[in-house]
């Protein structure tokens, strides 16, 4: 079976490189293990539903399963702001 493709959106990859060293090497790892088991993640309810949250310490990692083999990360960030701001993203896609 061929690995999933990971698709990480230009501010994400942004946000993660401003991260700490200590913390880059955890969601790097975290990545990979969302990469081997999709379906271990929590998935979302309500408005957020078809998502998944995945948790790293206080941080949580939001992605999608897209067709195929895609996975497609959202956003990353502490668990206090990360459910707004995935609302607000999930809104903003769809109004175009």
């Amino acid at each position: 079976m061929a690995q999933p493709e990971l698709r990480i959106p230009a501010e994400v990859a942004a946000l993660i490189k401003g991260l700490h060293p200590d913390l880059k090497k955890i969601v790097r790892k975290a990545l990979e293990a969302i990469l081997a088991e999709p379906a271990s993640g929590k998935a979302l309810k309500d408005e957020l539903s078809g998502l998944v949250s995945d948790r790293i310490k206080r941080f949580r990692i939001i992605y999608r399963r897209g067709p195929g083999q895609r996975i497609e990360i959202i956003t990353i960030g502490p668990r206090r702001y990360i459910y707004e701001e995935t609302f607000k993203i999930m809104s903003r896609e769809k109004k175009r």
